[in-house]
C-alpha cells in the first residue's frame, strides 16, 4: 500500500517565483502570435472590446480560481474542484474540457515554432521541427518538475524581455490616427467573431492550479504566483496591443503586403515598420519571439501531464496514466500519451482549428469551474479558504457570465468546430460511463 502511494505521489520543489514564470511562460506565446488574427475580423475596435471583456473575465476568474486552488491543491485542478462540488459526471467534463484545452493548445504552438525555425533552416520540414521539439520537452518534464520550471523561468524571463524591447522600439512611432483607422470593418459581428483570439492572449493562465500539489506551501505560493503572473500578463497585453497597432494601423500587423495571408509574426511586421527591418531591435524581436513560443509549448506540456495524471490517478482513465515515474517523480506516463494525442493533431496541419477547440475546452472549464466555486460556498462552507475570491459573488458570477456569452458566440462563429468538440466530449463521456464510471475513487 506504502508503495502504491509512493507512486501517486508529487514531489513538492516549486516556488512563488516558479509559479509566476509557470503561470507567465504558459501564455506568453499568445502574444507573439495568433492574436492579431483577431484584427481581421474585428480590427483595432472589434479586437480591443473583445479584448476589455475577456480581461476582465480572466481577471475575476484567475482571483476566483485561486480559491479553488489554495482550498483544493491538487494535480487535477479543475477536474478536482467539480467532482468535490458538483459529482462525478460533471467532474468527469470538466477535467476532460481541461484535457482538450492543454492538449491541443501545444500542437498549434509547436507548428508556429517548426514554422519558426524553418526559416532558419528551409532544408528541415516545419512537421519535423515540431515532432522534435515535441520529444525534446516531453523529455524534459519527464526529467524532473524542478528542471523543468527553472527552464522555464528563464526563457519566460527572456520573452518578457522581448516584449519590453518591443515595445520600446515601437513606442515612439506610436500615432492615435492609426488606432482609429478602419477600426470596426465587420461592424459589431466582428468583435463577437474576435473572441477566440482575444483568448488566446491568456488561453491556459489556469494551468498553474495544476501544479500547485507540486509547491512548496501551496497556499501561499499559489495566491502569489497565480495572483501575479494574471498581473503582468494584463499588462504585457495592452502594452502589445497597443503599440503593435499604433505604428502602422492592424492590415500592418495582419498582412505582410496587401493581399496576402495573414501572418502569424505581428511584432515583427510592426517593429520592421518603425525601426526598418535591418535594425538590431528587429532581428532581437524576431529572435526573442522563439523564446514566447517554447515557454508556452513546454509550460502547457507540464500542466497537461498533471491534469491528464489526475485522470488516471482517481480512476477516471487508465491506472497507468496516474503512475509517477518511480525516479524521476514526475507523471511520465501521462506526458507520453499527451505527445502521443499531440502529434496526431499536428500531422492534420489544422492550426487555427486547433486553437479554436482549445478555446471551447478552456471555456467549458472556466463555466464549470465559477459553478463549482458557487457551490462549494453552499456546501461546503467550513472548508479551509486560506484565500478567498475578492468581493465575493460578484468575481465569480462576471467570470461565469462573460464565458457563457463567449462559448456562445464562439460556438455560433464556429458551429462545424463547435459539433467536433462536443462530440469528442459525448465520446469520451460514454466511453467513462462504460469502462470506469463504477470503478473511479470518491476521495
Amino acid at each position: 500500500m506504502a508503495s502504491t502511494e509512493q507512486n501517486q505521489q508529487l514531489q513538492r520543489t516549486l516556488s512563488p517565483l516558479m509559479l509566476w514564470g509557470l503561470g507567465v511562460g504558459y501564455v506568453i506565446s499568445g502574444m507573439y502570435f495568433g492574436w492579431n488574427l483577431g484584427l481581421e475580423k474585428g480590427g483595432t475596435l472589434g479586437l480591443a472590446v473583445a479584448t476589455a471583456f475577456i480581461i476582465v473575465m480572466y481577471l475575476t476568474f484567475t482571483f476566483s480560481y485561486t480559491e479553488l486552488a489554495c482550498a483544493i491543491p491538487r494535480a487535477g485542478g479543475a477536474f478536482d474542484y467539480a467532482v468535490r462540488a458538483l459529482g462525478k459526471d460533471w467532474g468527469f467534463l470538466g477535467g476532460m474540457a481541461q484535457n482538450i484545452e492543454f492538449v491541443f493548445a501545444p500542437p498549434a504552438i509547436a507548428f508556429a515554432i517548426g514554422a519558426y525555425l524553418n526559416i532558419f533552416m528551409p532544408s528541415v520540414p516545419i512537421l519535423a521541427i515540431a515532432i522534435f521539439a515535441y520529444l525534446i520537452f516531453t523529455g524534459l518534464n519527464i526529467y524532473g518538475v524542478q528542471a523543468a520550471a527553472s527552464f522555464e523561468l528563464g526563457i519566460t524571463v527572456i520573452a518578457v524581455i522581448g516584449l519590453l524591447l518591443f515595445a520600446g522600439g515601437a513606442l515612439p512611432a506610436f500615432e492615435w490616427k492609426n488606432m482609429a483607422h478602419n477600426a470596426l470593418p465587420n461592424g459589431w459581428a466582428g468583435a463577437f467573431a474576435a473572441l477566440p483570439f482575444a483568448i488566446w492572449f491568456f488561453l491556459a493562465i489556469e494551468g498553474v492550479a495544476n501544479v500547485a500539489e507540486e509547491a512548496v506551501n501551496p497556499q501561499r505560493s499559489v495566491l502569489i504566483g497565480f495572483g501575479s503572473a494574471i498581473l503582468t500578463l494584463v499588462a504585457l497585453c495592452l502594452l502589445t496591443f497597443i503599440s503593435s497597432i499604433g505604428v502602422a494601423g492592424w492590415e500592418a500587423i495582419v498582412f505582410p503586403e496587401p493581399g496576402a495571408a495573414a501572418s502569424d509574426s505581428p511584432l515583427p511586421l510592426a517593429i520592421g515598420r518603425a525601426v526598418g527591418t535591418g535594425h538590431f531591435l528587429y532581428n532581437a524581436v524576431a529572435f526573442i519571439g522563439l523564446f514566447g513560443l517554447v515557454a508556452s509549448f513546454h509550460g502547457i506540456i507540464l500542466a497537461a501531464g498533471r491534469a491528464t495524471f489526475e485522470f488516471g490517478r482517481v480512476g477516471y482513465a487508465p491506472a497507468m496514466l496516474g503512475k509517477v515515474h518511480p525516479g524521476f517523480k514526475t507523471p511520465a506516463n501521462a506526458l507520453l500519451i499527451n505527445m502521443g494525442v499531440g502529434i496526431v493533431a499536428l500531422l492534420t496541419g489544422e492550426t487555427t482549428a486547433i486553437i479554436t477547440i482549445a478555446c471551447f475546452g478552456a471555456l467549458s472549464l472556466y463555466i464549470i469551474s465559477m459553478i463549482a466555486l458557487l457551490q462549494l460556498r453552499k456546501k461546503e462552507p467550513e472548508l479551509e479558504r486560506p484565500f478567498k475570491a475578492p468581493l465575493y459573488p460578484w468575481f465569480p458570477v462576471i467570470a461565469l457570465v462573460i464565458a457563457c456569452t463567449a462559448f456562445l458566440a464562439i460556438t455560433i462563429y464556429n458551429l462545424t468546430l463547435a459539433f467536433v468538440y462536443f462530440s469528442l466530449l459525448l465520446i469520451a463521456y460514454i466511453w467513462f460511463r462504460l469502462f470506469y464510471g463504477e470503478q473511479q475513487k470518491t476521495e
